[in-house]
């Protein structure tokens, strides 16, 4: 047996442990003299207060000392606490064991409970799949809604953006798409909710059967900004573990916004300039690599749906146009249609699937269509047909329109819990456009 170079192997191995020191804290951001350590890697901060390290992250320097984030509040940290580089990043556990489980941004189950056996470690950051290595979207993805299923058809992994403001219905479309998708397995990302809302979610509209197939990561509003971006980073890790092992994979991440909210933080701790409404530049480079990691590879599909939730119901703020230029398409939830009653309060005329026209029937496409068609030309005459402007018999297409427009309107229309399959929505809106329904 040569052992030569297992004893060169220890001569040249460090054997001192080396520590930084925490120099002053400001705000969210811990500055330490050392370790040596690199961007991106996890480090332990000891309390002599807390037996537990408090686990950070490196996120810049200045003036050679290292610039902290913590991923969790920094109460028992004070000046002098040692700092140990692990010298590695972020990495959680993921396997089979997790489904059916409630997780925080470290891959920890919420209820305190052990993790399942044999789950292996998996890097947290990943790069996106190389372009030329991803397969074109070529067959519709059930979604069990009416309104998506026959005028914004989905694609397997296709991404989608979900805009709207406050209080429109983002998280009941999310737990109807979780329960009705035709998906292998959901991957649910809460980034940022109220604590309150975490529960009802799973509970009211995931429901224990959306659960059974779901992995749910949660960082509340409370958390630190790093807590949060790291919740979006390991719902994603999540979904392409499982991609790469052959599943069609449908991950929802409610909302994207606040990811960049939390990535606003960072920059800002950090010493980044503020600038379009106060996001620094990290948040736009951010983004991008975040979102191009979901979609198709050689073995699976990631089907992504991503909230964004618009400030003043703004469909032109910073984050919006930005997540929208990136996106395969978007759906927008209209006020409007919600205060009506109409749920889910999607508005079919400004939303759109980019992929659509490549994946469905000739027949199909050419219904939808007409819809579309029969919406629009009743949308541009609203005013004069409601305060009575408008004769019958003066336009053939806006009498078409009048009379076709309560029974679309019935027709997008879908009780929470009702389930209607990809086939079933098709038919429904040609027997509409024959004079049915």
């Amino acid at each position: 047996m040569n052992v030569a170079k297992y004893r060169e192997a220890i001569h040249q191995a460090d054997t001192f442990k080396r520590y930084g020191k925490v120099l002053r804290v400001v705000g969210l951001m811990i500055e330490s003299l050392g370790p040596e350590a690199n961007i991106g890697e996890v480090c332990w901060i000891h309390s002599s207060k807390n037996k537990n390290p408090v686990i950070a992250e490196v996120v810049g320097f200045s003036n050679e000392k290292i610039i902290l984030m913590p991923y969790a509040e920094v109460a028992e940290i004070g000046s002098g606490c040692l700092v140990e580089s692990t010298g590695k990043p972020l990495t959680v556990k993921i396997g089979r064991g997790l489904i059916g489980k409630v997780v925080d941004s470290l891959g920890k189950p919420m209820d305190h409970s052990r993790l399942p056996k044999g789950l292996s470690n998996y890097l947290t950051e990943q790069s996106p799949p190389n372009p030329l290595s991803r397969p074109p979207i070529s067959e519709p993805f059930q979604v069990g809604v009416k309104a998506i299923d026959s005028l914004l058809t989905v694609g397997k992994g296709q991404r989608i953006g979900i805009f709207a403001g406050s209080g429109v219905g983002k998280s009941t479309l999310l737990g109807m798409i979780a329960r009705n998708s035709s998906a292998d397995i959901n991957i649910i990302a809460l980034i940022g909710e109220r604590g309150r809302e975490v529960r009802e979610f799973i509970e009211n509209d995931l429901g224990e059967e959306g659960l059974k197939k779901s992995i749910v990561v949660v960082a509340t509003s409370d958390q630190p900004a790093l807590m949060r971006i790291k919740g979006a980073y390991t719902a994603t890790a999540i979904s392409e573990y499982f991609r790469d092992l052959g599943f069609q994979v449908n991950m929802m991440m409610d909302s994207v916004t606040r990811v960049a909210m939390a990535q606003r933080e960072i920059g800002l701790a950090a010493g980044e300039p503020p600038t379009t409404k106060g996001y620094t530049p990290s948040v736009f480079a951010v983004l991008p690599k975040l979102l191009e990691r979901t979609g198709t590879s050689k073995d699976g599909s990631i089907t992504a749906f991503y909230t964004v939730l618009v400030d003043g119901d703004d469909m032109n703020e910073p984050i919006a146009d930005t997540v929208r230029g990136i996106l395969d398409g978007h759906f927008i939830l209209d006020r409007k249609l919600a205060e009506q009653g109409q749920f889910p309060a999607i508005n079919s005329l400004k939303s759109i699937s980019r992929v659509m026209n490549k994946i469905v029937s000739q027949k199909h496409l050419e219904a939808a269509q007409q819809i579309r068609e029969l919406m629009g030309r009743y949308e541009e005459n609203r005013e004069l047909i409601q305060i009575g402007a408008y004769k019958r018999g003066t336009n053939q297409e806006i009498d078409r329109s009048i009379s076709y427009h309560p029974k679309i309107m019935s027709f997008l229309k879908q009780g929470v819990s009702d389930y209607h399959p990809l086939e079933d929505s098709i038919a429904r809106m040609q027997k509409l456009l024959n004079g049915g329904i």
